[in-house]
């Protein structure tokens, strides 16, 4: 009588299989793909889409219930770390609710962790956390020199689960077109890691090729380009693996500065790049072993038809180039809010002309701190993540207060249209934690804050008290630029006299602005002085000083092409940041780098 189940369980089996590859063969495939690397990525997907569901479903939950989410979430890292020497010294275990953790632990700053992250680095154990770090991350040092801030495995798991899977679920809602089997172009660097006195890794805590192991066989590049020391071979590397093949879905970055560097260097170097393809080698002047060079090149075969349609492409300039490269490209994921936004604009604007955008994250070195629901809006603004960190928030009016914690409200207590400074409690050892991040709640998620990013306080330019922020400059520099007939901006940044010295001429405080720009080769001093209207126009205390003489006129500076690009060199080596972390300084603390432009004035 149970003969015939076999059978059945065969047939189940094979219309299964059928109705697996039905839907396989109905997705937007790569070109070049084994069955392997199909199912894999095939599968891979369905499973990133199912916890996406069940994590935003999660989300969804806690946003009804902000107070007691953010209690649990405060509650659940003290207990963890209750039996830390630094647990001990604030009483973490006799701690029952926020109210008394508030009034027991000050709010802190970089400094008061500097001694005990040292004590970490050499090895002692349960200093400020209970288990032993992944890694010393390094800060990028936007805002001051780097700090070295703890990194966890909780910190890792929540990025993941909380960030990861619910920005996928929130770009497959709004951009199905990125459900497919397409291979993706995923910009990122093999970092330096250097090692503390008791073997912890040093280096940024970000995605690393070693990091995505598992997922390489989704991308464009080969694993063994990820061997390549050089950002600048490996780059080129890149856009050879992608040039090769006209299906790339997405291209991806850390952030949007690292997608603009990749087209200025493909433009740069495209007539070597068609070589390459069309001979089937790797180009002989990148510095590569040779055993990661037989690799690479056993998966390269000529390709005159490829390499003809690229000539033609190129040769039709490279407004537009992304669409015209690949075809059936859906979307470029990176984030490009806050200092990547002008790169962001300037990839919309030339080379991606056409495709859309998708910046998911709003997250840091301490860890994740918000999720972009809504891919589909240009104003880049994020829900803060009520189980990632415990949030307190200290009103844009207080930032100078000497009692701080005094003023600091819970998720529940903000309003919307003000701006604070964010005060984070991680899965990583800090507590009451000054980010330096300024935030604008624009609105409410049920009872949750949407936040948009404004500045870093070490970003601010106040050379008398009139603090211009970044977001302020930025769009002063925009409607300036937009009475420059022809030019196009690549890059600034800008210094205060005080950093400058003898070198910046004048005694009377100032703004020095250093700008990269296309299409004008100089600029008369009535456009200069635009700049410091507009300026005037948007800082009424800024006009003041202005007018009274107690700030003295913008002097504004032209530098040469690839000037900025030179900086960005010298600036990660200075700090050990590696290229998927870093973001440019828009206002210079460090007399090096303000000369090294200078030098490059036109």
């Amino acid at each position: 009588m149970l003969r015939p189940l076999p059978s059945v369980l065969g047939v189940l089996s094979l219309g299964g299989m059928a109705l697996l590859w039905r839907d396989i063969s109905s997705k937007v495939k790569g070109e070049n793909r084994t069955l392997s690397s199909l199912l894999s990525q095939y599968f891979a997907v369905k499973a990133v889409g199912w916890l996406g569901k069940r994590q935003r479903g999660k989300l969804e939950a806690d946003t009804l219930n902000i107070r007691q989410v953010q209690e649990e979430t405060l509650l659940k890292r003290l207990r963890k770390n209750a039996d830390t020497c630094y647990g001990k010294q604030y009483d973490f275990s006799s701690i029952k609710d926020c109210e008394a953790f508030r009034t027991r632990h000050p709010v802190t700053t970089y400094e008061h962790y500097r001694e005990l992250v040292t004590r970490v680095a050499a090895g002692e154990e349960k200093v400020l956390i209970a288990e032993k770090p992944l890694i010393l991350a390094m800060t990028s040092g936007t805002s001051g020199a780097s700090a070295m801030l703890l990194s966890t495995k909780d910190t890792n798991t929540e990025f993941f689960l909380q960030g990861v899977a619910v920005c996928l679920d929130a770009m497959r809602r709004v951009f199905p077109a990125s459900d497919s089997l397409q291979r993706t172009t995923k910009l990122f660097y093999s970092p330096t890691f250097r090692q503390s006195e008791a073997g912890i890794p040093i280096g940024p805590n970000s995605s690393t090729p070693a990091s995505s192991r598992h997922m390489l066989n989704l991308y464009t590049t080969p694993a063994p380009a990820f061997q390549v020391p050089s950002e600048r071979d490996t780059l080129y590397l890149h856009l050879l693996f992608a040039l090769k093949d006209p299906s790339v879905g997405t291209l991806e970055s850390n952030f949007a500065s690292t997608v603009f560097y990749a087209f200025s260097a493909l433009q740069e170097r495209w007539q070597e790049l068609v070589e390459d393809i069309k001979l089937g080698r790797v180009s002989p002047a990148l510095a590569l072993e040779p055993g990661v060079r037989a690799s690479l090149e056993a998966q390269m075969k000529p390709d005159p038809e490829r390499a003809t349609q690229l000539l033609t492409h190129f040769q039709q300039g490279f407004v537009g180039i992304a669409r015209r490269l690949w075809p059936q490209l859906n979307l470029v994921l990176a984030v490009d809010s806050g200092s990547n936004q002008i790169y962001g604009e300037m990839l919309r604007e030339r080379y991606c002309q056409g495709i859309p955008f998708y910046s998911p994250f709003y997250a840091a070195t301490e860890g994740l701190i918000g999720v972009n629901l809504w891919p589909e809006e240009e104003r880049r603004r994020y829900l803060l993540c009520p189980r990632s960190m415990f949030c307190e928030f200290l009103p844009e009016a207080s930032l100078d207060q000497e009692t701080p914690e005094k003023h600091t409200l819970l998720m529940e207590e903000v309003q919307e249209g003000h701006s604070y400074e964010l005060v984070v409690t991680n899965a990583s050892g800090l507590f009451r934690y000054r980010m330096g991040d300024v935030v604008k709640v624009v609105g409410f998620h049920n009872q949750c804050p949407v936040v948009e990013f404004q500045y870093r306080r070490g970003q601010m330019l106040s050379v008398r008290g009139e603090k211009v922020s970044e977001v302020m400059f930025l769009g002063a520099l925009k409607r300036a630029i937009s009475q420059w007939p022809g030019a196009q901006l690549v890059d600034y940044c800008c210094a205060e006299s005080a950093i400058m010295g003898e070198s910046c001429g004048g005694s009377d405080p100032h703004y020095q602005v250093f700008l990269e720009l296309k299409g004008v080769r100089n600029l008369t001093e009535e456009q200069r002085y635009k700049l410091d209207q507009c300026v005037q126009e948007d800082s009424a205390v800024y006009k003041s000083f202005r007018f009274k003489g107690s700030i003295g006129p913008m002097r504004v500076q032209m530098v040469a092409e690839g000037a900025f690009k030179e900086l960005r060199k010298q600036m990660m080596t200075f700090s050990n940041t590696s290229a998927n972390t870093f973001k440019m300084h828009r206002v210079l603390r460090r007399k090096e780098y303000a000369d090294f432009l200078l030098g490059k004035t036109i």
